[in-house]
């Protein structure tokens, strides 16, 4: 019995491979899959569903992935963008088959391959203009009409189509069509254009071609070239799948690869258009393709996701040929699961206000041993200072305490996490009335102690004031306040973008042990949330990222 017996389907999509597996319609026995993103923008986190189906499935059933770009289209992509999927992919912990592909690898055999469907009076070079195939197309409801320049000779077919490849005509001159049928009610099969032209010089290929494949002819003949069994892509391609079906039915292509589609991940409070995602960085309502706010895989990793809490939220949201959307505090749970395992605590104080012990030596200070993770001794112990000169949060202090206040006020008695139970003994505050000091005192008795005839009013975070790291803390919430940015279609989209989205603090202090931290280590801070530091970070500056609070509390925020 093979390995691929043991396995158990998990999607629909993996019964079809084992269905095929066992009839036998796999060549060879071994499943090949791709990842083929186009190189004009960053990756998204729908297109990090499709990478963990496509080479998920691949490693599920001994296969191969390959990773090759859809470059035909060089006027949008660029070296940037493929140097940052690659980094992608491998950041999510997948590894590609062989070298990257590209589809311009193949461009000399789909030139043959057009030659081959012109021969075979499959294919003419249309002389319309765009706007004329447009009017000759139809629509959904009326048939197209053949265009006058279809039954072109197969001889001045390829005359026209080799002084296209040699730059004899301008952009938009002509462009090379299959024949198939103008009153076809799929609209993709009225006669479609497989190579325009396009002066463009080409990241790959330099200035060796100005005429380029169409998606729709170039995505199936890569796929049969590279072997691939299975082509799986989401449901808008669904239309495009007879065409797919068509050029590998009438080319002498090497392979019959199938295509299947399932529903893309649509994502509430963000959008996952990269045309849309570039104009924001354009018009720099973000700070670039991997702000900790845009839901960029490279975005998401700055911000403190994890490659597991993404491949994990993949899992969870399942594969389907239904459409739907997920809720973000389903991503936003991925990430508090696989962090409150994974990342080591500390104390950071993000708004502070200064706290004096007045009984504790001036220039002493006292170390504590504190756990770095409650829950897993293997991470061993971190050392936090204790002196005469703290912090703790401003929001952490009341001098009109409210009903049931669990914090420190006036009198009242709270725990320092980790350390002493201090008492508010008086309330400094300049000559504007603003609050500036809190004079405190410590119960020596109460190292690892519960006190002796009073009860504390809580615990709270603190740092030493003369023995703790400053930072930045950049507090990160949902770029958009509506669920459906896109909804309204009369309404542009950028008017739901959140002003609240970041929020930079500039005087934080992180306890020592953070001294060294280095780019996207992860911490929780107590009571804050799960952070991660920034790549913005240097020997001067400590800049930290909110990854997500420790509960979700945008439902509450919002009043929902």
């Amino acid at each position: 019995m093979s390995k691929q017996e043991h396995v158990k389907p998990t999607n629909f999509i993996h019964q079809i491979i084992e269905s095929d597996i066992a009839d036998e319609k796999v060549a060879g026995g071994q499943v090949v899959t791709r990842f083929p993103p186009e190189p004009n923008g960053y990756l998204h986190i729908g297109h990090a569903k499709s990478i963990c189906l496509n080479f998920g499935t691949a490693a599920k059933y001994q296969g191969l992935c390959n990773l090759r770009f859809d470059d035909t289209n060089p006027e949008k992509e660029s070296q940037e963008y493929i140097d940052a999927i690659a980094e992608d992919v491998r950041w999510l912990g997948f590894k590609w088959d062989g070298d990257i592909r590209y589809t311009s690898d193949y461009f000399e055999q789909l030139y043959q391959w057009a030659l081959y469907l012109i021969a075979n009076g499959k294919a003419y070079v249309d002389s319309l203009s765009a706007h004329e195939m447009r009017e000759f197309r139809g629509n959904l409801t009326e048939p197209g009409k053949n265009s006058p320049y279809r039954e072109r000779s197969v001889a001045e077919n390829l005359e026209l189509f080799e002084r296209m490849r040699n730059g004899e005509f301008d952009e938009g001159d002509c462009a090379l069509r299959v024949k198939i049928d103008m009153a076809a009610p799929n609209m993709n099969l009225r006669d479609p254009v497989i190579y325009r032209i396009r002066k463009a010089h080409h990241h790959q290929t330099g200035d060796k071609w100005c005429i380029y494949p169409s998606y729709d002819f170039a995505h199936g003949q890569s796929d049969a070239l590279e072997g691939v069994t299975h082509s799986i892509c989401t449901l808008e391609f669904e239309d495009h799948r007879p065409l797919y079906d068509w050029f590998i039915a009438n080319l002498p292509v090497p392979a019959q690869p199938r295509q299947y589609e399932f529903a893309r991940l649509n994502l509430n409070y963000t959008i996952t258009s990269k045309r849309k995602l570039k104009l924001l960085v354009d018009e720099q309502h973000v700070s670039g393709w991997d702000d900790p706010r845009m839901p960029t895989i490279s975005g998401l990793r700055r911000r403190g996701f994890t490659p597991a809490s993404i491949r994990n939220f993949c899992d969870m949201i399942g594969v389907t040929r239904s459409n739907g959307v997920v809720d973000m505090g389903m991503l936003e749970s991925a990430v508090r699961d696989d962090l409150d395992a994974n990342a080591p605590r500390a104390m950071c104080v993000t708004r502070p206000l200064k706290v004096t012990v007045s009984n504790f030596a001036e220039g002493e200070e006292e170390w504590f041993e504190l756990p770095a993770h409650p829950k897993d001794e293997s991470m061993g112990l971190r050392k936090v200072s204790f002196g005469r000169n703290l912090l703790i949060e401003q929001e952490d202090f009341e001098e009109e305490k409210p009903r049931k206040w669990k914090r420190l006020a006036p009198g009242d008695a709270v725990r320092l996490r980790g350390a002493y139970v201090i008492t508010c003994n008086e309330v400094i505050k300049d000559a504007a009335g603003n609050l500036v000091e809190l004079i405190c005192s410590y119960d020596p008795a109460t190292k690892g102690e519960n006190p002796t005839g009073y009860k504390p009013n809580g615990v709270i975070h603190w740092v030493n004031a003369d023995h703790s790291v400053p930072c930045e803390v950049r507090l990160y919430d949902r770029l958009f306040t509506e669920a459906n940015p896109e909804a309204d279609k009369a309404v542009d989209f950028q008017t739901h973008l959140n002003p609240g989205s970041l929020e930079i603090l500039t005087d934080s202090r992180v306890e020592i042990g953070l001294k060294h931290a280095v780019a996207e280590a992860h911490y929780q801070f107590e009571r804050l949330g799960y952070f991660s530091v920034d790549k913005d970070s240097d020997e001067s500056r400590l800049v930290l990222n909110r990854t997500v609070t420790l509960r979700d509390s945008w439902v509450k925020i919002q009043g929902k």
